[in-house]
């Protein structure tokens, strides 16, 4: 009976021992890993809380600008060819302008604040607003900022060119109840992201803002004949001029958010 109380007593006695063992090195290994891990923070965000280090990043990526697709210098000269009066600076600035209101007239709820766009855009823009209003909700923007604009894409029609700048922006972004009159909810960090911006051109911009058709063919006002080229100052088939008759008009034809 002895020798069995001594066994089992050795047997606990290992049991305890080889746990103690594991524990032992379960707190070694973690503290090798916490070591670890404080190092590697230490190395990529200059701080020792791997959370701190990740706060960091979020807040390393909220002020750090989208990168947006820069084709100018392609794009442009196609673009003077086509159109030698076009002013380059003129134009970037006003697209840039047109995205600014865009953004005001949503967080003001009143697309009456968005001027130089054509009626599809202001359609669009009251479609967005009286959307927001009827879930009872309205987006803010505050602080925006926009880093760089360039030209991202130049397509041409019969009769139509529609010229894309691309801008990186940031703001702070928020929600409302209702009519937006109470509390907003802004965000803490802002929001980095890109539009497009479209710039259009059109012969006729009565015809197309009373039909809204981007692609209507313009036709020389003496033969009939199609007028294919953008920018023609006569017609190829008859002669007759057509400078006075085109209305060179540039108008903004869309804003969008790129993802």
């Amino acid at each position: 009976m002895a020798e069995l109380m001594d066994s089992i007593s050795g047997h606990a006695a290992a049991v305890l021992l080889l746990l103690l063992s594991m524990a032992a090195a379960v707190w070694i290994a973690v503290r090798i890993i916490k070591r670890k891990v404080r190092t590697f923070s230490r190395l990529v965000w200059g701080t020792d809380s791997l959370s701190g280090g990740v706060e960091k990043m979020r807040a390393d990526y909220a002020i750090t600008p989208k990168s947006v697709s820069a084709m100018t210098s392609l794009y442009l000269p196609k673009i003077n060819a086509d159109f030698p009066e076009f002013k380059y600076d003129e134009m970037k600035k006003r697209a840039e302008n047109v995205l600014l209101y865009y953004l005001m007239a949503i967080d003001q709820g009143q697309a009456g604040v968005l001027r130089d766009a054509n009626r599809r855009l202001k359609d669009k823009l009251q479609a967005v607003i009286s959307m927001q209003k009827t879930a009872g909700r309205r987006e803010h923007f505050q602080s925006v900022k926009i880093h760089r604009t360039e030209i991202s894409a130049y397509r041409k029609s019969q009769g139509r060119c529609i010229i894309t700048f691309q801008s990186a922006l940031q703001y702070i972004h928020g929600v409302s109840e209702g009519d937006g009159s109470g509390d907003v909810q802004m965000d803490r960090l802002p929001t980095q992201t890109k539009y497009d911006v479209d710039l259009v051109y059109i012969q006729d911009e009565r015809i197309v803002e009373d039909e809204r058709d981007y692609g209507l063919g313009l036709n020389c006002p003496n033969c009939g004949a199609p007028i294919a080229a953008l920018g023609a100052k006569v017609c190829e088939y008859c002669g007759t001029p057509v400078v006075e008759w085109n209305l060179y008009v540039w108008t903004f034809g869309d804003v969008r958010e790129v993802k």
